[in-house]
């Protein structure tokens, strides 16, 4: 939710939400950086213009469209290192095929996948 701009949680006080909007300025930058980088024609792009359109920004630098994108592409590396840092741990145990068996090896469900099912927790509830 944070890396796609959409987090619901505001903060509990005051120094929260000022780290929060640290965090969110961070982010900010980090994916106008990555927008420069995708848009530029560098490393043989052909497509910028294409690009551009898709990922133009129409929000004050949340470039929401490609958070959303990074986010998907993404995803399953993100929640290999979380989950996967939990060696032994038991939080993330039942969280493969509904909750109805555990993570094999520390943190990767029977086909070698990573539970993703916390995507859809929001963040202060894990």
């Amino acid at each position: 939710d944070i890396i796609r701009g959409k987090d619901l949680f505001i903060g509990y006080d005051e120094r929260d939400r000022k780290e929060k909007k640290q965090l969110d300025k961070k982010l900010k930058d980090i994916f106008k950086n990555i927008y420069k980088d995708v848009t530029s024609g560098k490393n043989g792009k052909t497509n910028v213009d294409t690009l551009q359109k898709h990922y133009q920004d129409d929000n004050g630098g949340n470039y929401y469209k490609l958070r959303e994108d990074w986010w998907a592409l993404n995803r399953d590396q993100v929640w290999n290192a979380i989950t996967c840092g939990v060696i032994r741990g038991t939080y993330f145990r039942n969280a493969c095929s509904n909750n109805t068996t555990e993570t094999q090896s520390n943190c990767h469900c029977i086909g070698g996948t990573v539970p993703t099912n916390f995507d859809y927790v929001p963040q202060y509830l894990r």
